[in-house]
Parts: C-alpha cells; sequence; structure tokens
C-alpha cells in the first residue's frame, strides 16, 4: 500500500508548535515509507480564513523542511461532496435536522447531569416525520446530526498505537455536522476529505479519539475505507495544559525571528515521545529513516524551549562559517569579508544564540561598548596596569599570549583572576570567550597596543571622574 499522510491546518492564525507535531510527525511517517505528505487547508470557515496566514504556514513548513507532495489543496473545492455525503447520509436515515434551541440543550444536559447520566443530546427530533421536519425547515433554524447513537452496536477505531479501539454506540452522541448557518463543522468535511485524497493514515493526539470513532462510522456509512490513525499523546507545556496558541505556545514565525536554527525545532519535536531517537541523528533525512511510529508514545508530552535552545547551540557551534556568516552579521560592525570569516571562526565556539556575537564586537572594532559587566573588571585593574602590559608587549621579542601574562605577573605580582581577567577585558571587551591565545593570533600586534592604550585612558578618565 502507497502510504499518504496529511497536515490539515486551518488557515485562522498562525502556525504554532502543536500544529509543527501534527505536520512533523506525519511528514515523517510518509518519509520513512516512502510515501506522500500533503498540505490541506481546511478553509470551510470563510469568516476566519485568511490569505496571509495560507502564505504564512507555507512559508513556515517550508523553513523547517517539511515539503509536501504536488499543490496545497484546499477543503472549500470540495464542498459539492461535503454536500452530496450529507445527502446520501441523509436519504439512509444517518443523518436528520434538529430544531432544540440552544436553551433547551442547556436544560436536558443539565437535567441528565442531575441523573448521573451523560450530556448527551436526547434525540428529541431524531423521530420528526418527514412532513414536520419540511414544515418546521421552512421558518425554524436547525443543524443537521448523524444518526449515531444506539442502544446496540458498535464502532472500532483501527489505531496502530492502542490497537482497535471498540466504542459502544451507546455511549456516542449525535454530533452536529452541520451548524444552523448551513457551515460545516469539523467532522464531516474532514473526514469525506481523507476519503477523497487517499488518506491512508492519520497521525494526530488522543484527543480526536472520540473524532475518530464518528468519522469511522461516517466514512463506513457512506462506502469510504477509514484510514489507520495513530492517536499519540498530547503535546503539553510546562504547566501541564495542553499547548496552543491559546495557552502561549510560540508561533514559528517568532521562533524565526528570534534567530532560531529551524533544525533544533525539528530535532527537539521529533524527539518528544519517541525516547530510541539517537543522539547523533543531526538531519531530517536520518530522523526520517531512524523514525518508528508504532513506538510514539501514548502518554502526554512536556515542550522544553530549553531543549530546543540546546539543540540550537549544538547545531549552531556545527555550522560551517558560510552558513554562521549571514546568521552574525547584523550583530557586528561593517568588515571586510574575509574579516568576518576568520571572526566567525573565532567565535563560533562561544555562541549560544547569533545574537551573541554582539558581546565579541569589540574584536572588531575598538570603539564598541564594553559588556556591562566587564568595564567595573578592567576599571580595578588601574591604568599603571595597562601601562605594564603595553611595556611588556612592546619589549618581547616573541609577541604571546604567554609572553604578555607571564611578564605583566612578573612587573605587577598579580596572578589568577586578577591578571587574566583584566587583559581579557581589555582585547575581548567580554569577560567570557575565546582562548585569549586564539584572541591574541586574530587581534595582531597593533590592535592589541591600541587596545591596552584605551583601556589605560579608560581607567585614567574613571579616576579623573571620580
Amino acid at each position: 500500500m502507497s502510504i499518504v499522510t496529511r497536515f490539515a491546518p486551518s488557515p485562522t492564525g498562525l502556525l504554532h508548535l502543536g500544529n509543527v507535531r501534527t505536520a512533523l510527525l506525519n511528514w515523517l511517517y510518509a518519509r520513512k515509507h516512502g510515501g506522500s505528505f500533503l498540505l490541506r487547508f481546511e478553509d470551510t470557515d470563510q469568516d476566519r480564513s485568511q490569505l496571509e496566514y495560507i502564505e504564512a504556514i507555507k512559508a513556515d513548513l517550508s523553513w523547517l523542511g517539511v515539503d509536501w507532495h504536488g499543490d496545497a489543496l484546499f477543503q472549500s473545492e470540495h464542498a459539492a461532496k461535503h454536500a452530496d455525503a450529507l445527502e446520501r447520509l441523509a436519504a439512509k436515515g444517518l443523518a436528520y435536522r434538529c430544531f432544540c434551541s440552544e436553551s433547551k440543550l442547556n436544560i436536558d444536559r443539565k437535567l441528565a447531569t442531575s441523573r448521573g447520566l451523560p450530556p448527551r443530546y436526547a434525540g428529541r427530533c431524531r423521530h420528526l416525520d418527514a412532513e414536520q421536519v419540511a414544515e418546521r425547515a421552512g421558518s425554524e433554524p436547525f443543524v443537521w446530526r448523524l444518526a449515531i447513537h444506539a442502544e446496540e452496536g458498535e464502532v472500532i477505531v483501527p489505531d496502530a498505537l492502542h490497537g482497535d479501539v471498540t466504542f459502544a454506540r451507546r455511549d456516542l452522541d449525535d454530533p452536529v455536522v452541520v451548524r444552523s448557518d448551513g457551515s460545516f463543522t469539523f467532522l464531516l468535511p474532514n473526514a469525506v476529505d481523507d476519503a477523497v485524497d487517499g488518506i491512508t493514515h492519520v497521525l494526530r493526539g488522543d484527543d480526536h479519539l472520540t473524532n475518530s470513532a464518528y468519522q469511522v462510522w461516517l466514512l463506513t456509512s457512506l462506502g469510504y475505507q477509514p484510514p489507520i490513525y495513530f492517536h499519540h499523546g498530547l503535546l503539553l507545556g510546562q504547566d501541564g495544559a495542553k499547548l496552543s496558541k491559546r495557552s502561549g505556545s510560540h508561533s514559528v514565525a517568532e521562533l524565526r525571528e528570534d534567530g532560531l536554527i529551524p533544525a533544533a525545532l525539528v530535532q527537539a519535536m521529533a524527539r518528544l515521545g519517541h525516547p530510541n531517537m539517537p543522539d547523533a541523528l543531526h538531519d531530517s533525512a536520518a530522523i526520517a529513516a531512524h523514525f518508528d511510529a508504532e513506538h510514539v508514545s501514548t502518554s502526554s508530552v512536556r515542550w522544553s524551549d530549553e531543549e530546543m535552545w540546546r539543540w540550537h547551540t549544538r547545531l549552531l557551534h556545527e555550522l560551517d562559517s558560510e552558513l554562521l556568516i549571514p546568521m552574525i552579521r547584523p550583530f557586528v560592525p561593517e568588515v571586510h569579508p574575509q574579516r568576518l570569516v576568520e571572526f566567525a571562526a573565532l567565535i563560533e565556539r562561544n555562541l549560544e544564540r547569533a545574537s551573541d556575537a554582539v558581546l565579541f564586537q569589540r574584536l572588531l572594532d575598538i570603539d564598541a561598548p564594553l559588556e556591562a559587566e566587564a568595564l567595573p573588571v578592567l576599571c580595578e585593574a588601574g591604568a599603571e596596569f595597562y601601562q605594564h602590559a603595553l611595556d611588556v608587549w612592546q619589549s618581547v621579542d616573541v609577541q604571546s599570549w604567554q609572553g604578555l601574562t607571564t611578564g605583566v605577573k612578573e612587573k605587577t605580582g598579580c596572578k589568577g583572576k586578577a591578571l587574566f581577567m583584566p587583559l581579557r577585558v581589555a582585547l575581548s571587551g567580554a569577560l567570557h570567550g575565546p582562548e585569549m591565545s586564539d584572541v591574541v593570533a586574530f587581534l595582531g600586534s597593533e590592535n592589541i597596543v591600541a587596545r591596552l592604550e584605551g583601556a589605560k585612558h579608560l581607567c585614567l578618565e574613571g579616576q579623573t571622574g571620580s
């Protein structure tokens, strides 16, 4: 069987982390089995669906490397098939109009709850005769429901994670599939589109398990073969609530603006609920080859921003300079391209995010500001300390970091942090960073003299100001 999966977002907002997991799992499954992954926009809510969100979702998926087969599909293009499906169900007595008002439904729910019963629809309109329905439909608002609830019978959901899940029809409701304004709810169009688009497997959260029971019944009633489902555990936030845009989940656009490497999000997300994923798999193709959907956890998993950014740092350190340079360029002064290449090679192991390059801009520009915590360290050493450093640097035959520190130690008696930190700050502008022997080699003698002179003058200005 040729595997076909899909991601079917509603274009009513930006792509968020919860959506990313659904898209990624379906994409990985299709890639693992050499199948097709479809992108289908469920755009039947015309009031909320917007073209800008369609384009944004496409851009975000492309940025993540989640590609889809063929052109994007649109649920609205199947409107005639949805209407035909409803008509076929109604002709079989499997769908019916319901005229109950919301206030009446609320009373029924409260009454059922008070009796210790589930707050299901009471089925009041299910047995209206055709003449009554036709008469009332001309003057009263109504919804369409599926006639699923029954005292006998069952619906079996084929699930590759849970095994076949059996629902007794007495435990199922008669769900609304068409609202009073004539628009379809999620259930029917989503199921019919899966059948029309040839979807063979659907990976989604276990909060959809009951929906799947309704959809399996619906598809079977229409003569379609239901897909095989993988109802995995939900993605939760650190607070234990389902992660969604309403609960503060990041949008992919926000993460991209924050400079995140897209592979870091893929790495962190693919491993959630998939504990046997080897740590050494650093690209999407390798992850897809190892992906085992049958072992994705059925328990809820918690999202960790920290884990995502740890992957970002790890992947950042593995980037070639040609890929790193465009990421750090906005945070450093304009310099000769070759100098920027050397700078990137110097600092790459000291970056957690590309924006950290701003901490080391003094390596390129002597007038760049010092790191805030570094100025007190520099001034505490005093102007005389830096004059000794200048004398040492200009007198030694072999100019090196070791020669500089040895000479300054002899002249000042300073050692340990009192020796190394003021020199690091003077030369690099930061308290932490690359190996100082590499910094010295990068700067060269002329730049080192200029920075030691600048440090001495800063100390003198500080003394004058005090």
